[in-house]
């Protein structure tokens, strides 16, 4: 399995936003003008890094005691585009969901209770002082959520092969677009779906990352990025993978009212991302 700074990549994937800098109330607006400045700004596998270095200590930090001061960094002719790390509240949440990705024992093996419990209680201490925070960075393991894809067009996909199995450049695939057309994507894709079937999981996560896109600058930038699975996933699925155009594809058949072709979208989608869940459990 090829390693990328001498870390094993988790095998993760990532939806990011970078707001403007007007975005920003000051000082904190400050802050990311001097820090985009900065030519040693830590980039993907440094936080990952970081938090694989809080567990192991003992007892293992949870959830970083202090919240990070570090971001993501995107400068082109629109400007400078921040997405804050926010490193300490995406720990937090994240710990309420590791009951449904780890067995008991395995979770308290890695993480004690007490050290959650204590996690969880400093959590709910925090929101009451900050009751609108919110994080620039969603993660999902072993896969790319369906609802992700319909932020996305094919045209917006990046895919470099990388370096091969020396690791120096990993493999890169990702998506990047303006914030008004993830959310009229998100707007066209509910009422297709609501049109075609009453209910679902695909239509639950799509309203649930819609709201979470109002919460930012309507002039940020989204960013759907593969992170480590390209690292589970061979070159040559990688180099075919074009999941976002059979998402929209699908949708456009709804819309038509061409099941069969919906149905057909959706089963290449199903077969591509059940195989790299199989892989979890593959030894």
């Amino acid at each position: 399995m090829p390693k990328v700074s001498s870390v094993i990549v988790p095998y993760a994937a990532y939806l990011r936003v970078y707001e403007p800098l007007a975005a920003f109330p000051e000082p904190e607006r400050d802050h990311w003008t001097r820090y985009a400045r900065r030519p040693d700004r830590p980039g993907y596998q440094d936080e990952l890094r970081r938090s694989l270095a809080d567990l192991l200590p003992t007892p293992p930090v949870a959830v970083p005691v202090h919240e990070s001061g570090d971001a993501f960094v995107l400068q082109d002719e629109r400007g400078i585009h921040v997405c804050p790390w926010r490193t300490r509240l995406r720990g937090w949440q994240a710990l309420g969901d590791l009951g449904e990705e780890l067995p008991a024992s395995v979770l308290d093996a890695v993480l004690p209770p007490l050290v959650r419990d204590q996690a969880a209680k400093d959590y709910e201490r925090w929101l009451v002082r900050n009751p609108d925070a919110r994080p620039w960075i969603r993660t999902a393991t072993w896969q790319v959520p369906l609802n992700w894809f319909v932020l996305v067009s094919d045209e917006e996909r990046e895919y470099t092969k990388g370096s091969g199995d020396t690791g120096d450049e990993p493999p890169v695939l990702r998506y990047r677009t303006p914030m008004v057309q993830a959310r009229r994507r998100v707007a066209r894709g509910l009422r297709a779906l609501k049109d075609a079937i009453d209910e679902g999981p695909l239509i639950d996560g799509l309203v649930d990352v819609g709201r979470w896109l109002e919460e930012f600058h309507p002039r940020s930038l989204v960013e759907l990025d593969y992170g480590g699975l390209v690292h589970v996933l061979p070159a040559g699925d990688l180099e075919g993978d074009h999941s976002a155009a059979d998402v929209a594809e699908g949708i456009e058949a709804l819309r038509r009212g061409d099941g069969v072709a919906a149905g057909e979208a959706y089963g290449r989608l199903v077969e591509r991302w059940r195989a790299v869940r199989d892989l979890r459990s593959a030894n």
